[in-house]
């Protein structure tokens, strides 16, 4: 018989001591928790053995791949597009439709309708989808004859590059010709209409002549000004040249905003018209300069034929907005001799106001342009102003062929093409940290320290 031991803790048989039975539940609670400790405890195990031995992410379709083979995963921020690129339903649309053409000589129907239909057909690009801009350039196929007309061709697209990529536009770069016989200054009409039914989901396609940069490029073009009266065409011009004085530079063809719209579709048809695909391009050029006498050569071009268009028919007026509250192109010999003015003026704002030479991201550059716009007012615009040119147009100078107007001498033109590049360029790599301290010098730069301009003598 074995003697039970005697219990070291007196308390068990005190008279106060409370009853065994009532001790019960907190028995049962103890037993709960070490079967639920050592169910996780054993899941655990099998979790950590399982890890070894299978992937850690999924693909969507069941396979599976290794999370530290993902690029993706090593991105500090995952991208979210507004817009779904990824998505194009199997529903039938005008693309599907083998009648329908991109050249400038067919014609094309219903295009309202058929945009407004694709549009529906992809939602995702329906929101902004009024406020969404394609910019449209080019150049010819071969090379420049002058020696340094790529390279200042090539300055030239990267000047629009840097401004869409600012305003987050689209840019369409072409060097061929979508009409055989459209060449020279008609050579936009084709590349415009190809890009209506290339981008559906833009409500403004922009020509921008090759010889023509942005100069300012915080600025953004005013659209709810043009919806105001629902224009459809917008050009730098004047009412007075078209209707009194009756000149073939009333308006500079060289910029266009243009609606993605079946009028615009219809007008442009009328336009080209004129050009050298009609059988009746001859006729047009000696037409024109009996109604413009300061016409300077003998063959119907793309400028004249527009103003002769608005000339005939001033209900146009109604659709055709002409520009001249602010520099949608100006002429560069009025507009380089400004620079260093201008830049002494927007120095002199940072100095006083410290929001404006705060450094931020490329990104919000929109935000410091309206920043910047209260000080502005005094400012003006066109010809006399301080407020930086929107767009300098090098009218005449021919950079890529060489050609330039006699009443200019070459090295004019092309010292002006690099004091406006790089006029431009600062704007944009002050936010990378640097500027050209010497506007004709395209290869010096210099860092911006902190707080600059305030800090020294600029």
């Amino acid at each position: 018989m074995i003697t039970p031991e005697v219990p070291q803790n007196k308390s068990q048989y005190s008279p106060m001591a409370k009853s065994s039975v009532r001790n019960k539940p907190f028995s049962c609670f103890s037993d709960g928790f070490l079967y639920l400790g050592g169910a996780l405890l054993a899941f655990l195990l099998v979790w950590s053995l399982w890890s070894y031995t299978v992937p850690h992410s999924f693909e969507p379709n069941g396979s599976t791949k290794s999370a530290t083979n993902d690029p993706q995963t090593h991105q500090c921020v995952q991208e979210n597009p507004a817009v779904n690129l990824g998505y194009d339903p199997p529903d039938q649309t005008f693309y599907d439709d083998q009648e329908m053409s991109y050249s400038i000589e067919r014609p094309m129907k219903n295009w309202d309708e058929k945009r407004k239909e694709w549009l529906k057909r992809h939602p995702s690009f329906a929101p902004g989808a009024r406020d969404r801009v394609v910019l449209v350039t080019g150049s010819q196929s071969k090379p420049c004859k002058n020696p340094i007309g790529d390279h200042l061709l090539l300055r030239f697209f990267k000047n629009k590059v840097d401004y869409c990529r600012i305003h987050g536009y689209d840019i369409f770069y072409n060097n061929v010709l979508l009409h055989p016989k459209m060449s020279s200054y008609w050579a936009k009409l084709p590349v415009v209409k190809a890009a209506m039914l290339a981008h559906p989901e833009a409500e403004w396609i922009w020509w921008v002549d090759s010889d023509a940069m942005f100069t300012d490029m915080e600025y953004k073009l005013p659209l709810r000004r043009y919806d105001y009266r629902n224009h459809n065409l917008v050009v730098h011009g004047w009412e007075k040249l078209i209707y009194k004085e009756k000149s073939w530079t009333a308006l500079n063809a060289g910029v266009f905003l243009i609606r993605n719209c079946q009028w615009s579709m219809d007008f442009m048809e009328k336009w080209s018209s004129m050009g050298p695909m009609s059988s009746e391009y001859k006729k047009w050029g000696p037409i024109q300069r009996s109604v413009f006498k300061d016409k300077l050569f003998p063959e119907s071009d793309d400028q004249s034929g527009l103003i002769y268009m608005l000339y005939q028919d001033k209900g146009l007026m109604d659709k055709i907005y002409l520009e001249g509250e602010y520099y949608f192109e100006g002429y560069w010999a009025d507009i380089v001799p400004t620079y260093d003015n201008i830049t002494e003026k927007y120095t002199e704002l940072e100095k006083e106001d410290g929001k404006l030479r705060r450094r931020h991201a490329e990104k919000v550059s929109e935000q410091y342009g309206v920043f910047r716009e209260p000080h502005l007012k005094e400012a003006g615009n066109g010809k006399g102003s301080w407020r930086r040119p929107f767009i300098t147009h090098f009218t005449g100078c021919q950079p890529c062929s060489g050609d330039h107007n006699q009443i200019y001498h070459g090295e004019t033109c092309w010292n002006g093409m690099v004091k406006a590049l790089n006029f431009a360029d600062n704007q944009v790599l002050r936010k990378y940290g640097f500027v050209h301290p010497d506007l004709l010098d395209s290869g010096t730069v210099t860092e911006t320290p902190f707080d600059y301009p305030d800090d020294g003598p600029w």
